[in-house]
């Protein structure tokens, strides 16, 4: 994580028209963009756009005092501390490719349309994402291996790919925001101060009716029309071999990451153990697809399954509809993704660096005298950092850094601070089509972040139940305000939960 240290030299603090310029160009930029290039505008156009405002940004601080070595390190450890969430999403890239050659991804989609009905899939789709990330604490696992089997069922069933995709991050975001192993439960509570178990609880009381109100969503978009998939199902029986075994190498990623190993190692390892599952179960089809008759079989095997990582899996099985659930994947294909994510953490590192969006924020945080001034404005600032900053982690770290003291002041506890932002900045961090959230999420489940934006039912009301729940007094949770500090007018120094 970039620290807020103080930069060498002497430095003029950012005015609020500095602050300004950058944040406006980058909206004004990227809606501009949308509107030319439509759903194309994360394939080059917003990069050039964030790159364009990172400048104007570094600009601001070079004339503010800051030297361009400071500017130019900033951005380098910004880029750094994304590589994880880039490895993750190459890895991901690498393990789609290597289902679809192993017939894992098709295989679910098989069993999948067998056991769920139209009727009640949006709202299984999103119970089945939450328990599954719960478990693991990772909505990007869970988004980047059963969120794919979920979309093909989907698209097979003539359900729609975005309220799908929108059940699925619904779902992963709540068992992530709930689960003791996430990593983003683990941030809130350190930049907070808050325990992580009483984070938890109390995270609980705004995300289980969030939750129940998404499902009730979901369930009134059920297809009530018949569903006949038997010449789909007949399809795949003729071509693919489909079977329960098909399944290990979801649950070898499942199994290590409940185990807590790296989620770039258990991602891999299940790209690789779903490669060679390939070759075991259908050498043929691996052979035929590396196009390589000069090559002798086993040569031919590597390459198939090696380009089925590297590009993806192209199928060629005759049946249209068969062919589009099993040509997917690659390492390859998560370029464009990489490219945005890299120029996304450029273009916020320096504007942390520059004290430009701390700029916007300190006169909403003096502002704000009451409980529930206090808890919008927190939101109101995670969901600005998750579009300024492009990144989760900053946008979790930053409010709960910047509003400690506020919290404290007004005697309010660490916990509720750590509530707050993990139902703010967590969970709209995927809504955002150039944070890193939103531009894994898109490409992971081949949906863009526009389309699925209206479903994600969860991620939008999980904000506003922790506002009204202030409003209405309800889990506001005080504690003795800091000795030194006054206590501001209208807020009682008592410690009650109400």
């Amino acid at each position: 994580m970039v620290e807020l240290k103080e930069p060498a030299g002497t430095v003029r603090p950012p005015s609020l028209l500095d602050a300004l310029i950058p944040s406006l160009a980058l909206i004004g930029l990227l809606a501009l963009s949308y509107l030319l290039f439509g759903d194309a505008a994360s394939s080059g156009p917003n990069q050039v756009a964030l790159v364009f405002c990172g400048l104007i940004a570094a600009g601001i601080a070079y004339k503010n005092g800051m030297d361009w070595e400071g500017i130019r390190q900033s951005v380098v450890a910004g880029i750094a501390k994304g590589l994880p969430a880039i490895l993750i999403l190459l890895a991901v890239g690498a393990l789609i490719g290597a289902w679809a050659l192993s017939s894992t991804i098709v295989s679910m989609v098989y069993y999948g349309m067998k056991i769920l009905s139209p009727h009640y899939f949006y709202a299984t789709t999103a119970l089945v994402c939450a328990a599954v990330a719960f478990s693991i604490g990772s909505s990007w696992t869970v988004a980047g291996t059963i969120g794919i089997g979920l979309m093909g069922i989907a698209a097979n069933m003539g359900l729609s790919p975005a309220i799908t995709a929108g059940a699925v991050i619904s779902g992963a975001y709540f068992g992530d925001k709930a689960s003791p192993l996430s990593d983003t439960v683990n941030l809130a509570t350190a930049v907070s101060g808050s325990n992580i178990y009483a984070h938890i609880r109390e995270s609980l009381w705004t995300s289980v009716p969030a939750l129940l109100l998404s499902l009730i969503g979901f369930g009134m978009l059920g297809s009530p029309g018949d569903f006949d998939a038997s010449a789909l199902l007949a399809s795949i029986d003729s071509k693919i071999p489909v079977s329960l075994w098909a399944f290990l190498p979801l649950v070898l990623v499942l199994g290590l990451s409940i185990l807590r190993v790296s989620a770039v190692v258990a991602i891999f390892s299940g790209a690789l153990f779903g490669a060679i599952l390939a070759l075991i179960s259908d050498p043929a089809r691996v052979i035929a697809f590396a196009g390589a008759p000069e090559l002798p079989s086993g040569l031919a095997m590597l390459k198939g399954s090696w380009s089925a990582l590297a590009n993806g899996y192209v199928a060629s099985t005759g049946d249209k509809g068969l062919d589009q659930i099993l040509t997917r994947g690659g390492i390859s294909s998560m370029m464009n993704t990489v490219w945005l994510i890299i120029t996304a953490l450029a273009f916020g590192s320096v504007m942390e660096h520059a004290r430009l969006l701390n700029r916007l924020i300190d006169p909403l945080i003096k502002s704000a005298k009451s409980a529930s001034r206090l808890v919008s404005t927190v939101v109101g600032t995670s969901v600005l950092s998750n579009v300024v900053t492009s990144d989760q982690y900053i946008s979790i770290a930053l409010p709960g850094r910047l509003f400690g003291q506020a919290f404290a002041q007004r005697g309010l506890a660490p916990v509720m601070l750590s509530r707050v932002v993990g139902d703010s900045a967590t969970v709209t961090s995927p809504l955002i089509p150039w944070n890193s959230c939103g531009a894994y999420m898109a490409a992971a489940l081949g949906v863009s972040t526009t389309a699925y934006f209206g479903y994600c039912f969860f991620n939008i009301l999980n904000p506003l139940v922790t506002i009204a729940f202030t409003l209405l007094g309800w889990r506001v949770i005080r504690i003795a305000p800091t000795p030194d500090v006054p206590t501001p007018p209208g807020m009682a120094p008592d410690a009650a939960v109400h």
